[in-house]
C-alpha cells in the first residue's frame, strides 16, 4: 500500500473543485456563467478558492465542470499565478459524488490525499489544522463543518411570553457539511460513478467509523442564492475595511 500523508506527514498539495452545477437558484447571476464564476465583492468565487488553496501549499487543482464550461475555461486560462489547473468537463451531469470521482481521475498523483471543495463555498480557515485533525482521526475522509445560519429571524421570548427582541439570521448550535473535505486516495473508488456521495459513500464511512470532522472557527459562507451573493459580499467588504 502506498503511504499517505496521514502516515508520512507530507503536505497535501492537490485539490478538486466541483464547478459543474447549473445553480438555478442563483439566477440571473448564472444565466451566462457557472456558479463558480459568480462574482462576490468583485471577484469570482473560484478565484477566492484558488488563492486560498495556493496559500496553503496546493500546487495542482482539478476543476470539474459542465454547465457553461467555456466561460470557466477562458477565465482560468487567463490566470498567471496560483496552482496548476486541470479542467475536466462532464459530458453529462454526474451528481456531486460522480463529479468528485471523475475529477479525482485527473489528479497528478492518484495515490495521494487531496482536498475537495464545492464550487459555491467561500471560506479561508487554516487547511493545516484540517490536515492535522484528519491525521489524528485516522479515517478515510474528514469533513469541515460550519455552524448553521438560519435564513429566518429568531424571536426572543421570556418565560412570561413577553417578546424581548429579534435576532436576524443567527448562527444556531448545530453543524452542517461545509463542502470542504480532505480525502485519502482510498475513498475515490468508493465514490459513486453517478449520484451523490452524501447519500451513499458518507453514510457508509460513518457507519464504519472512518469519517471524522473538523469544526470551522471563522468565516464560512455557502453561496446558493442571490441573497447569499449580496450578504457574502457585504461581509467580505467589511472584512477588507477592518483589515485596511
Amino acid at each position: 500500500m502506498t503511504a499517505s500523508s496521514s502516515s508520512t506527514g507530507s503536505p497535501v498539495t492537490q485539490a478538486l473543485i466541483l464547478a459543474g452545477g447549473q445553480a438555478t437558484r442563483l439566477r440571473p447571476y448564472t444565466d451566462t456563467r457557472p456558479k463558480a464564476m459568480v462574482e462576490v465583492a468583485g471577484r469570482p468565487i473560484i478565484d477566492y478558492q484558488l488563492e486560498w488553496l495556493a496559500s496553503h501549499g496546493v500546487e495542482h487543482v482539478v476543476v470539474s465542470c459542465g454547465y457553461k464550461a467555456e466561460v470557466l475555461r477562458e477565465h482560468l486560462q487567463e490566470r498567471t499565478e496560483g496552482p496548476e489547473i486541470t479542467l475536466r468537463v462532464e459530458d453529462e451531469p454526474l451528481g456531486r459524488g460522480g463529479a468528485l470521482r471523475y475529477a479525482a481521475e485527473g489528479l497528478r498523483d492518484t495515490d495521494a490525499p487531496y482536498f475537495a471543495l464545492n464550487g459555491d463555498v467561500l471560506t479561508w480557515f487554516p487547511l493545516d489544522e484540517l490536515t492535522a485533525r484528519h491525521r489524528n482521526g485516522g479515517g478515510l475522509a474528514t469533513l469541515a463543518l460550519a455552524r448553521f445560519r438560519t435564513t429566518w429571524g429568531i424571536v426572543d421570548v421570556d418565560d412570561q411570553d413577553r417578546i424581548e427582541g429579534f435576532t436576524q439570521s443567527p448562527l444556531l448550535p448545530v453543524w452542517i457539511n461545509a463542502g470542504v473535505y480532505l480525502f485519502e486516495a482510498g475513498i475515490t473508488p468508493l465514490l459513486p460513478v453517478k449520484g451523490d456521495h452524501e447519500s451513499s459513500t458518507f453514510p457508509e464511512l460513518a457507519e464504519a467509523g472512518r469519517l471524522t470532522a473538523y469544526r470551522i472557527d471563522g468565516f464560512w459562507r455557502g453561496v446558493d442564492t442571490a441573497k447569499d451573493v449580496k450578504e457574502a459580499g457585504s461581509e467580505i467588504e467589511a472584512m477588507r475595511e477592518n483589515a485596511a
